[in-house]
């Protein structure tokens, strides 16, 4: 199975129809923020750009424009990836070694988890 056979399926499975999807952007998205702002800024990310994307009907020029503002957020956040959270954070962001072991449990292999593009 490939990406496009994966989002297939799962929009058959969430009951998703006629999904217009630039996966080339969504990805972009997800690099930008897990290299400039951290690793779980990644799928929040893409997700709340999904989240205003369909406020606009998920509209493709809508969400390339979106896609923009939170790539550009994300080129100027001021915390290197990796830093720690600050001490006004309330969010509680899992060990890379919890990350690890939690895609071994899923897939039963070690996930490659550098930052290599």
């Amino acid at each position: 199975m490939n990406l496009h056979d994966w989002i297939d399926e799962l929009c058959d499975a969430l009951d998703i129809e006629d999904a217009d999807l630039d996966e080339g952007l969504i990805l972009d998205v997800a690099r930008e923020a897990a290299h400039n702002v951290e690793r779980p800024a990644a799928p929040l990310t893409t997700f709340l750009l999904g989240f205003a994307s369909a406020k606009s009907n998920g509209d493709p020029a809508e969400t390339e424009r979106l896609a923009a503002i939170a790539m550009e957020l994300a080129q100027k956040w001021d915390r290197p990836a990796g830093a720690k959270p600050s001490e006004e954070s309330d969010v509680e962001v899992a060990a890379e070694a919890d990350v690890q072991t939690a895609h071994e449990a899923v897939d039963g292999t070690a996930a490659d988890l550098t930052d290599e593009d």
